[in-house]
């Protein structure tokens, strides 16, 4: 997941970048207003961000301000507003001006998870069929995936391979269920060509931030290159 954390405090942002990093989600991090406009029309050209989180009290503006403006332009990212104004008051304007969401500062870390993932869940069904695992970009109906926004070129059964481990990462994808869901996508292979396409794949990868692993006798997952055991 590719998101944007709009936070003044460097100590809060620095704690959300170490929490998500091993979740393989990719977080820009901007301390103002200004940075957050840079970095989200980057997001954008580059495949597109999933969510912001968004502080309100900023250095160069109010964050309600900078949420209406992203309103005003029709853009649907959804936004979680992450703040220590905690009035009933507070929370309804937030929501009017265009949260989706509201998290009021101090928070459990979990909760926060939750909230954020409920969003990028809630984003994915609206898209329909787009996917993200740290840099990659994954399109169902173009059949396309994108790396930094620099497409991948890969074969119609190691796009769906890929599909398939993004939407289940970080959760193993035994072969089986690799084999059948090809198969209801009438690219029916067997267990071989399985290892093959992954094998594939996997070279297609290298250089992306992401690798897939393999658990001998029981599957495969998608995992950051760090997550990976010393070779």
């Amino acid at each position: 997941m590719r998101l944007l954390l709009i936070e003044d405090d460097a100590l809060i942002a620095r704690e959300l970048q170490l929490r998500w990093r091993p979740r393989g989600w990719i977080v820009h991090a901007a301390a103002t207003l200004a940075e957050a406009d840079a970095l989200l029309a980057a997001g954008q050209a580059q495949g597109g961000l999933e969510l912001v989180v968004l502080d309100l009290g900023l250095p160069d503006g109010d964050g309600l301000d900078w949420l209406k403006a992203l309103r005003r332009q029709d853009r649907q990212l959804p936004v979680l507003a992450l703040t220590a104004r905690d009035r009933i008051a507070d929370r309804v304007l937030g929501l009017q001006s265009g949260a989706d969401d509201y998290l009021v500062k101090p928070f459990a870390p979990e909760e926060l998870d939750a909230r954020v993932q409920a969003l990028a869940r809630r984003g994915e069904q609206q898209r329909g069929d787009l996917l993200h695992f740290g840099r990659i970009s994954w399109y169902g109906q173009e059949g396309m995936a994108y790396v930094d926004g620099q497409p991948l070129e890969l074969s119609p059964r190691e796009h769906e391979v890929l599909g398939l481990l993004i939407r289940r990462a970080p959760r193993l994808v035994p072969k089986r269920v690799l084999c059948d869901a090809l198969a209801e996508r009438n690219l029916e292979v067997g267990d071989t060509a399985v290892e093959v396409y992954v094998s594939r794949l996997r070279r297609r990868l290298q250089g992306s931030g992401s690798a897939i692993r393999t658990l001998r006798g029981f599957g495969y997952l998608l995992v950051p290159e760090t997550a990976l055991p010393p070779a």
